[in-house]
């Protein structure tokens, strides 16, 4: 396919002469060679980026418009990649390696109902409602915007990520300046110009690619008022001290170690083909993966072996550009390391490689592992703890619902999870029981765009989609109202 590459940056709604002379090469994890350049955002440019969101947001239109009005828009963005949605998929795709059914279905499919849900949301949400006081006779609650955002996104759901963060902000009123990681540029510049496109005024999204260092200079400017970040555990744990520092709002949706529990009385024909698309997704690189599959340990070689069987027969490694490919090359080299890294961690620690484990011999260019199935897994080993990224998988024996309440619990994460049972009250009572932001009984569906997601412990503070997706970008104020008199709203 042609890919499009930028000599400018998106700031202010304009297409503008970058600051620096710095590049960004885009790489194919399949191909290994370069399929375009954008520059590379410098400091000044992230200051010329928030010097017109703050314009925009201090002195523009779009914080005054109704939310009805701001929903139009979204509605626009949401039909706009429905027509574009084959060839953003093929661009996600070659950015980044990820499989063309899963683009389609996942890295734009789902921002094209994110956009449509924050659209419906706020035909019909209100932002004032009055109510009785205790000293005062009545009080006008209302929300507003919360100002200037943040929004800093990783390259594994680059596009799905820029909705989860900008239909909400947008929505809500705010101006953003939204920084795309260096792997996956392209498609944030195409939302951007299909932003423009759909009727947002200038000044209200700048899209600034850049590296870690012009990163931190967008948390720590004292012009913006929120950030929003999905990434890493550590460097959440880093802007959450840095927003800290100047009490700025953060919403941060980090990292995950998902636990699948299988009770004893499942069903493994129909569980496992349902399970492993939420396992594998994404050629592994998911935050909500479910990569820790406990299994009862009197059926325990039944469920790796059906595992196993599985994996052979449906998870084909290939070029990503190919429909029937289930797993393609990781993001970077960098990546391929650390998943090989994390396997020779895994047979140092004792646990047995199952299926896989190696490069597919098929493949004569590209960053890819197998997939990689290690049973023999305690829950104490580093391929139990850590997030890997990768298609890699750890099978863990459990004894009774308790201990594998207490297995899925073990962890410093706490984003998603699964409980697959033909008894859907005693799945109920499982799920009632782990600690995660999310949860699956006998589901395929991770997240639901109309209902909250985020992590408890280190996958992070604050929730994403449904109308807490949409709160987090406002702020509530009280206005006690003169007795006798109500406002008209």
């Amino acid at each position: 396919m042609s890919v499009t590459s930028y000599d400018k940056l998106f700031i202010g709604g304009q297409w503008v002469a970058p600051e620096g002379t710095g590049t960004i090469e885009v790489i194919s994890p399949y191909t290994e060679e370069v399929i375009a350049t954008v520059p590379d955002g410098t400091v000044g440019d992230v200051n010329r980026a928030v010097a017109a969101a703050r314009q925009a947001f201090d002195r523009g239109p779009w914080p005054r418009m109704t939310i009805q009005e701001r929903a139009a828009v979204l509605a626009k963005v949401a039909a706009r990649l429905g027509e574009e949605l084959p060839a953003l998929a093929e661009l996600i795709t070659a950015e980044m390696g990820t499989p063309l059914l899963f683009s389609q279905l996942a890295q734009v499919g789902a921002p094209l109902m994110i956009f449509n849900y924050f659209a419906g949301l706020g035909e019909t949400y209100s932002l004032d409602a009055v109510r009785p006081g205790v000293l005062s006779p009545e009080v006008l609650v209302t929300k507003e915007p919360v100002g200037v955002v943040g929004a800093i996104a990783p390259w594994n759901v680059p596009l799905f990520l820029a909705a989860a963060k900008l239909a909400p902000a947008l929505l809500a009123g705010c101006t953003v300046v939204f920084k795309p990681a260096p792997e996956t540029p392209l498609d944030a510049f195409r939302l951007a110009e299909i932003l423009a496109e759909s009727g947002l005024p200038e000044g209200v999204l700048s899209v600034v690619p850049a590296g870690r260092e012009v990163s931190e200079h967008l948390v720590t400017h004292p012009d913006v008022d929120k950030i929003s970040f999905t990434g890493s555990t550590v460097a959440g744990k880093k802007i959450a001290a840095l927003c800290g520092e100047q009490l700025k709002r953060c919403t941060l949706e980090l990292g995950g170690k998902s636990a699948a529990i299988l009770l004893d009385d499942v069903d493994l024909s129909t569980t496992i083909p349902m399970l492993l698309p939420n396992a594998l997704m994404n050629n592994g690189q998911a935050c909500i993966a479910q990569t820790r599959i406990l299994a009862p340990r009197g059926r325990y070689g039944e469920v790796v072996d059906a595992i196993c069987a599985e994996v052979e027969s449906a998870w084909g490694v290939g070029d990503p550009m190919d429909m029937s490919t289930a797993v393609g090359p990781l993001v970077a080299s960098r990546q391929r390391d650390r998943v090989e890294g994390y396997i020779a961690k895994g047979l140092d620690e004792g646990a047995r490689i199952a299926i896989g484990g190696g490069r597919p011999a098929s493949e004569a260019h590209g960053w890819f592992v197998e997939p990689t199935i290690f049973a023999d897994v305690d829950n104490k080993m580093t391929i139990a703890q850590e997030e890997i990224f990768g298609p890699v998988l750890v099978v863990i024996p459990y004894d009774g619902d308790d201990d594998a309440v207490s297995i899925a619990n073990d962890s410093d994460y706490g984003l998603c999870g699964s409980v697959f049972t033909a008894d859907n009250d005693r799945g109920l009572g499982v799920a009632r029981q782990v600690r995660t932001g999310t949860y699956m009984l006998n589901s395929n569906v991770p997240i639901d765009f109309g209902n909250p997601f985020g992590g408890f412990k280190q996958s992070g503070i604050g929730r994403e989609f449904g109308p807490e997706g949409l709160d987090s970008f406002l702020e509530t104020k009280s206005i006690q109202l003169p007795s006798g008199w109500t406002p008209t709203l």
